[in-house]
């Protein structure tokens, strides 16, 4: 069994958001629960937004580059909030 949740969670995917906070702008992600935010950042590069100079938060707290989402209890819905490093 837990073989097969593994396998499956391969599979699964999250519906994100992410806040640009300088652009006030929501934009919607699609990305794998073992995504990182390295990950993230690259997803918003193919979407024509900067972000290498920029800082993710989630519930307040700050993410690390090579956090996944999983780890960061980032969840299916979930809003990240990307600010600019002043």
């Amino acid at each position: 069994m837990d073989t097969l949740r593994r396998s499956l969670s391969r599979w699964k995917r999250y519906h994100i958001k992410v806040h640009l906070a300088d652009e006030d702008l929501m934009m919607p992600l699609t990305v794998k629960p073992r995504d990182t935010v390295m990950d993230l950042r690259a997803y918003l590069v193919r979407e024509g937004v900067t972000s290498w100079k920029k800082t993710f938060y989630y519930n307040s707290r700050q993410l690390e580059e090579h956090e996944t989402l999983k780890a960061a209890n980032i969840q299916n819905g979930s809003v990240l909030l990307l600010v600019s490093n002043k």
